[in-house]
């Protein structure tokens, strides 16, 4: 990872996995699993929570750029993959949390599902509590609990992508671009949630790689 700071990147979080990879896909590959494995061995290695918290807020200093350049290529049902998703999760919702939060509260009031107690946010959900959630995901991957922090995160988009659905339905008649990127969203959102499913059930089985 470079030790040049720059701007982080903003972009809409409609974006997920648009971002271009290198020119050798093999390479790409290895050094996504190399770098990803050193990463999560590295916060696991240390008792320093300092250490986590820098690995949190890489990309607030960074920009997301730096591991686009290393994971946004990677399989969906890799540690690279779950990894980037995570981050991408992070950077959206610190991008608009007021808009999220209401989204995510929206969720939990139209899906009765457990996802709501597996996502873990307390209730009601407004943009600092939804915040604090994308960072203790985060957290939860570089203690330990990989599995469990990527169950919560799978929660959140599919509680979102509910809201998404909902609010779409309510603005339908009266601003139909609007809702037809709020369902483009919750499809995004839905599928980015599916796939961090798949990575838990993997990281369970000993198999995420």
């Amino acid at each position: 990872m470079t030790d040049e700071f720059h701007k982080p990147t903003q972009y809409s979080g409609d974006k997920f996995d648009t971002f271009e990879g290198g020119d050798d896909p093999e390479q790409i590959l290895r050094v996504a699993h190399d770098t990803a494995h050193a990463l999560v061995d590295r916060a696991r290695a240390t008792d320093d929570p300092a250490v986590v918290e820098r690995l949190v807020a890489y990309t607030d200093e960074h920009g997301v750029d730096a591991l686009s350049e290393l994971w946004a290529r990677s399989s969906a049902k890799s540690l690279a993959g779950a990894l980037w998703r995570i981050y991408l999760i992070r950077l959206l919702i610190r991008q608009d949390p007021d808009n999220i939060s209401f989204l995510f509260q929206r969720g939990t009031e139209v899906l009765r599902t457990i996802d709501a107690a597996v996502a873990g946010a307390p209730m009601p959900t407004g943009p600092d509590e939804i915040t604090e959630l994308a960072d203790e995901i985060l957290r939860g991957l570089f203690r330990g609990d990989f599995a469990t922090a990527l169950d919560r995160a799978a929660s959140f988009c599919r509680i979102t992508s509910a809201g998404c659905v909902s609010v779409a339905g309510d603005v339908e008649l009266i601003t139909p671009d609007r809702a037809n990127d709020l369902t483009t969203r919750a499809l995004r959102l839905t599928l980015t949630g599916d796939e961090l499913s798949t990575c838990a059930r993997l990281d369970r089985a000993g198999n995420l790689d």
